[in-house]
C-alpha cells in the first residue's frame, strides 16, 4: 500500500498556485448539526486558485466536496477558517464568482438568449452592450443559430451549454463546476470536455472544477487535488505537466495514463484512508465530529 505525499507537502502544494491567488481557502473546517450528533464534512482543509490557473477537485462520494464548492462561493458559511477571493475575505455571494452546476437549471419558458442574460435581467434591465455580450457568449459556446430556442429543443450538451454561457455573462474571475458533465452521456461528455478546454484557453478564467472522473481531471487541469473520505482533507495535490491544448493523443501517452493510474491507486487500495490518517493525525479517516 503506498501512501503519496504527507499532510505538510499535500497543504503546502495545495496553497501553492503558480499565479497570484484568485481564490485561496484556509483550514477549512466544516460541522453540521443534526439529530443524531454532528456531522464534521470538512477538516482543516486548505488549497487555492491561481490567477487563469484550473484545478480540479477529486474525491470519494460523501467527502465534501459540494460543501467545498457552497463555501467557495459563498452560499455557505464554514465552522473555522478563512475565504478569501482575490485576496478579499468572501461573507456571501460575490459578482466575481461565477458558478455552472450539475444540472443547467434553466428556465424552460425563456429562450437561449434570454436564458443567458438572466444575471443581468435579475439586476436591472439590459442594455444593447449586455445583449451584445451575451451574443458573444452563445457563439463562445457554439450555439449561435440557436439564440432563439427553448430549452425543451436543445439536447442535454446543449442545455449545458447555454448554463456554461450564463455563468460567464457578468465576467467573473472566478467559475465554479460542480460535476457540469456527470448527467450527459459519455461520447457527449467526452465532447464537453474539449469544449470546456477550449472555452478556458480563450477566456483564462480562474477554476475550480468538481468531478469524480480521474481521465476528465487529468485532462482538463493544471492541478489536481485529492480529497479523503468524509471529514474531507487534502491528502495529495498532483501537478499536470502536459501541453496544451490537449488532444485525444493526451489521453494515450504515457505521461497521461501513469498520472490516472497514480490516481487511481488512492481509490483503490487503501492508500487515500492511509494518507488520510496522515493528513488527520489522532483521528479515523471518515470519522465525524462529537
Amino acid at each position: 500500500m503506498e501512501v503519496i505525499g504527507t499532510a505538510e507537502s499535500s497543504t503546502a502544494a495545495a496553497i501553492a498556485p503558480a499565479a497570484a491567488d484568485r481564490l485561496t481557502l484556509r483550514k477549512l473546517s466544516v460541522v453540521y448539526g443534526a439529530k443524531r450528533g454532528n456531522l464534521q464534512a470538512l477538516q482543516n482543509l486548505s488549497l487555492s486558485v491561481g490567477d487563469g490557473e484550473f484545478v480540479a477537485v477529486l474525491g470519494p462520494s460523501g467527502c465534501g466536496k459540494s460543501t467545498l464548492l457552497s463555501i467557495a462561493a459563498g452560499l455557505l458559511a464554514p465552522s473555522s477558517g478563512e475565504v478569501e477571493i482575490a485576496g478579499r475575505r468572501v461573507n456571501g455571494p460575490s459578482a466575481d464568482v461565477g458558478i455552472i452546476f450539475q444540472q443547467p437549471t434553466l428556465l424552460p419558458w425563456k429562450t437561449v438568449l434570454e436564458n443567458v442574460l438572466t444575471p443581468i435581467v435579475v439586476k436591472r434591465k439590459p442594455d444593447s452592450a449586455d445583449i451584445a455580450r451575451a451574443m458573444s457568449l452563445v457563439e463562445l459556446v457554439k450555439l449561435q443559430g440557436f439564440e432563439k430556442h427553448f430549452p425543451f429543443e436543445l439536447s442535454g450538451g446543449m442545455q449545458q451549454r447555454v448554463g456554461i454561457a450564463r455563468g460567464l455573462m457578468h465576467d467573473p474571475r472566478m467559475l465554479l463546476m460542480d460535476e457540469p458533465f456527470a448527467a450527459l452521456d459519455a461520447m457527449t461528455r467526452e465532447h464537453m470536455t474539449d469544449e470546456l478546454q477550449a472555452m478556458w484557453m480563450a477566456t483564462r478564467k480562474s477554476v475550480l472544477f468538481i468531478t469524480h472522473s480521474i481521465p476528465e481531471a487529468v485532462y482538463l487541469a493544471d492541478r489536481v487535488v485529492v480529497l479523503s473520505e468524509r471529514p474531507g482533507t487534502v491528502v495529495d495535490v498532483i501537478d499536470i505537466d502536459l501541453p496544451r491544448p490537449r488532444t485525444l493523443d493526451t489521453m494515450g501517452s504515457p505521461v497521461f495514463i501513469e498520472i490516472c493510474n497514480r490516481l487511481r491507486r488512492f481509490f483503490r487500495d487503501g492508500s487515500l484512508a492511509a494518507a488520510a490518517k496522515v493528513a488527520r493525525p489522532g483521528a479515523a479517516a471518515g470519522e465525524g465530529a462529537a
